[in-house]
């Protein structure tokens, strides 16, 4: 027989070799439980025991929460929360280059940085000038036979579209005469009104308070923006009754005449009318006598 034969042998007896394990009483040494071993079932039941560990482990990582207490892994949590804020920056982003150009007109309204722009005098709400004479008017033979279907068919209808129309009249904030006019040459975009001290001065349209502050140069300052690209600018007031984000309606009063700020010389209005980030005549539009 071969050396490696009898080392083989050997080694085979010693794992098949058998043990007893006994558990004894320590008191009276009464066998309480026994088991018969050998070395190669302890072996295979160490290895079985750690592969289930192993597995449990990966197990409890990779499914249950347990795995945010292990250093090195990120919360779930506060994955959400991060995907959450990155949505929420990038909302924020689009909406303060919305607000930057906003408030970049605000900004040329106050400081009255405009070119020259053409308006329709007859409209604050229309910009675009038709002739009708060089329009025909006169209803075609198709138009007429689709306004008679139309008409048979909606005889029985219950239900009736109105079409809204937009009426949008300027009131005036004050009554007075006109120190100054509206000069564009000048950068005046706007006309002066001399009224005494104190006197309301009401809301030109419904609208919104956009901006109601203390400047240097002007005093109390409240601008309303009335939609349609419409706003309003009133100037040198003794004090505001409105702050900025209150809803007004037309006529109602949201400051008083007074002489404030360093471009005053006497108790008057300064009024400014902006369509679209352009300066208009607001005689065009409003009679301030």
């Amino acid at each position: 027989m071969t050396a490696e034969k009898k080392k083989s042998k050997k080694i085979k007896k010693k794992l098949l070799h058998k043990y007893r394990l006994v558990i004894l009483n320590e008191d009276t040494f009464e066998e309480r439980l026994s088991f018969r071993l050998n070395r190669l079932n302890v072996f295979v039941l160490m290895s079985l025991t750690s592969i289930f560990l192993v597995l449990g482990t990966i197990f409890l990582i990779a499914f249950t929460p347990l795995r945010e207490y292990i250093p090195g892994y990120s919360s779930t949590a506060l994955k959400e929360k991060a995907v959450e804020l990155n949505y929420k920056t990038d909302s924020l982003q689009r909406l303060m280059a919305i607000n930057e150009k906003y408030f970049e007109s605000i900004r040329k309204v106050l400081h009255g940085e405009v070119s020259p722009q053409e308006f329709n005098r007859d409209s604050t709400i229309e910009d675009a000038k038709l002739d009708a004479s060089v329009i025909n008017l006169k209803p075609s033979k198709e138009d007429s036979l689709l306004r008679l279907k139309v008409e048979k068919e909606d005889k029985y209808n219950l239900f009736e579209t109105a079409t809204s129309t937009i009426n949008f009249v300027l009131f005036p904030p004050i009554s007075g005469s006109i120190s100054q006019e509206y000069n564009f040459d000048e950068k005046h975009y706007a006309i002066d009104v001399i009224a005494p001290e104190n006197t309301p001065i009401k809301a030109t349209a419904d609208g919104t308070v956009i901006f109601a502050e203390w400047t240097a140069e002007t005093g109390y300052v409240m601008i309303i923006e009335h939609g349609n690209g419409l706003i309003s600018v009133y100037k040198h007031n003794s004090s505001l009754n409105k702050t900025q984000g209150e809803l007004v309606k037309s006529g109602e009063v949201i400051a008083t005449i007074g002489d404030t700020g360093e471009l005053s010389s006497g108790p008057h209005l300064h009024f400014e009318l902006w369509k679209d980030g352009y300066p208009i005549n607001p005689t065009n539009f409003i009679d301030f006598n």
